[in-house]
């Protein structure tokens, strides 16, 4: 008895050693596996969930306090009874989540060993024993050292415990073992490699057979039966590989970027996955430092799981100067332990990641793209009037006016404002926009990539798209900025093919077309010197062939015809 007693002492010190240390490293992280305990659809303790950072601090530092108290035999009955109590709560809790499957993974070390729930459950079991010959042979527990170098070490320790746990929260893990650390590539990390296990599913085919239901089993092939198919369920047997990034996505007006940025060769991505219980002083620096990476040349995205609405009203009173995507919630908690932090992504490989308490140690280069010269007054005030400039064109676009209705509520519109005359109030905010813009034309010309960067060099040329009668006046200004790099040529392009369909001349690169309701029909308005069209638009930079921007631009169905100004006349 005293051999297994001391044996088990030493294993299950270290190992409460162990665990309470990886998950002290990361608390945050262990609080957001109590918040899934704490559901209404696992233990139904919803009161506990604003306090889950709170236990999950204390449970850590108690456990690695009973680590160490019983391997120096400090306080044996207290540590003894203590140490089972805890087993016995955390093995009902791992077989719960292990029989209803509740909870996939217990978090048990964090994310430096992943358990099955059942592995979880029998990692209890075994610990279970070992306390259970502990609290029996309590007695063979002998105190190490004297009374007061234990209590001294005792101390130390949870002095150090509570230091550990100051620092992670007011920066990030001192260790990152989530597939998401600095030097991760995201795209590696979503990649299933050749030969991975793949799930193994039974399938049961159910038959009416002479009045009678019979099941046969197979792995997927149609069973070779005779009566009447009734219907197949499928049961997944043994699962298969289960890339370490999956639920990774950049979405904005149900666009996925992801592509676009993970090929982005240096991007500021600020990550703030729950605005409502995000730091609100952490934008201020963070407003600071984004600027400043912007006038280095670097793209600057936000991301957050919050409503467009919640993002938009954030940017507009910190006069943030970008614009935020949509993430999955959980997947922005495991990309950084900081609401909000801050990562330098290259070619989809993490750079850099601090906690917005650390924003001023990135390592910020000026690159050749650097706009050391970007206005950003101008530039905010820019970005809200793009807003603006799609506030009700998105709502007349609804299918349905459930549609619209949701649209509306996601916008913070009131019912009479997306019931409305939307067309109406579309052309007061379009004058609105044009008074400001062309103030800023007259002062300073056309405000471009230098001046506010991208995408915001494209809002004024929204706003003169959408006020038409404008267009003469200005698109020599357009030309210029075109040809001076300011502006994408291909908007240009579809400019000044705007322009000349009005005014009832051949457009150039075949992006205007038209829609009537009788007998025209649809086309694409006549193009000069249509047999070399396709040259031009790739030039200007489209990527479609004037064929395929027709069907793009008409439907699958419509077949492009060149057509003259007599044809349409």
């Amino acid at each position: 008895m005293k051999i297994l007693v001391g044996a088990s002492r030493v294993l299950v010190g270290i190992l409460f050693i162990f665990s309470g240390l990886i998950k002290l490293n990361d608390p945050i992280g262990f609080s957001f596996k109590l918040q899934d305990y704490f559901a209404p659809e696992v233990l139904n303790l919803e009161f506990l969930i604003p306090y889950a950072l709170l236990i999950a601090i204390f449970v850590v530092i108690f456990e690695v306090m009973l680590g160490f108290m019983l391997l120096l035999g400090y306080l044996r009955r207290f540590t003894v009874w203590s140490l089972l109590l805890m087993i016995i709560f955390f093995t009902f809790l791992t077989f719960y989540s292990a029989y209803y499957n509740k909870v996939t993974d217990c978090g048990c070390f964090g994310d430096a060993i992943k358990l099955t729930p059942w592995e979880s459950f029998t990692k209890d079991i075994i610990l279970l024993v070992l306390i259970l010959i502990l609290f029996f042979g309590s007695k063979y527990i002998k105190p190490l050292f004297t009374r007061n170098i234990r209590s001294l070490v005792i101390f130390v320790c949870f002095i150090g415990c509570l230091g550990v746990s100051y620092h992670v929260l007011l920066h990030l893990p001192i260790l990152d073992f989530r597939p998401y650390k600095i030097g991760a590539n995201i795209e590696e990390g979503m990649t299933i490699p050749e030969g991975a296990p793949k799930p193994i599913y039974d399938y049961e085919w159910k038959f009416n057979v002479d009045g009678t239901e019979k099941i046969v089993t197979t792995k997927g092939d149609y069973p070779d039966q005779e009566g009447e198919f009734l219907g197949v369920e499928t049961t997944e047997i043994q699962a298969g590989y289960v890339p370490p990034i999956h639920d990774f996505t950049i979405e904005r007006d149900g666009e996925n970027y992801l592509d676009e940025f993970l090929n982005e060769e240096n991007l500021i991505v600020v990550v703030a996955y729950n605005l409502t219980s995000s730091e609100k002083d952490g934008f201020l620096p963070i407003r600071d430092i984004t600027n400043e990476a912007l006038k280095k040349g670097y793209r600057v995205i936000g991301m957050s799981a919050s409503s467009r609405e919640r993002t938009t009203t954030l940017t507009e009173r910190y006069k943030l100067n970008f614009n935020f995507y949509f993430c999955d919630e959980t997947t922005l908690k495991t990309i950084v332990r900081s609401n909000p932090g801050v990562l330098h992504i290259q070619n989809g490989t993490i750079k850099q990641k601090v906690h917005w308490n650390d924003v001023d140690e990135l390592e910020l280069q000026e690159l050749e793209t650097a706009k050391p010269n970007l206005n950003f007054n101008l530039k905010q005030r820019l970005d809200s009037i793009a807003v603006l400039d799609q506030r009700y064109r998105k709502l007349m676009q609804a299918k349905t006016d459930e549609e619209r209705a949701e649209m509306g509520k996601e916008m913070g519109l009131t019912p009479e404002e997306y019931n409305g005359d939307l067309w109406t109030m579309q052309t007061v905010i379009d004058s609105s926009n044009m008074l400001f813009v062309e103030k800023v034309f007259k002062n300073m010309g056309y405000p471009g990539k230098s001046d506010v960067g991208e995408p915001t060099n494209t809002a004024a040329w929204y706003v003169l798209q959408h006020n038409p009668d404008k267009i003469p006046e200005y698109l020599p200004l357009i030309k210029e900025a075109g040809k001076k790099g300011e502006l994408p040529f291909r908007l240009v392009a579809m400019m000044e093919d705007r322009y000349l369909m009005n005014q009832e001349k051949p457009q150039i690169y075949g992006t205007q077309g038209r829609t009537y309701s009788d007998e025209r029909g649809k086309f694409i308005w006549p193009i000069k010197n249509p047999e070399t069209v396709n040259q031009r638009r790739s030039e200007a930079g489209f990527d479609q062939t004037i064929e395929e921007y027709a069907k793009l631009l008409f439907g699958d169905d419509f077949k492009y015809e060149v057509k003259t100004l007599e044809d349409v006349k």
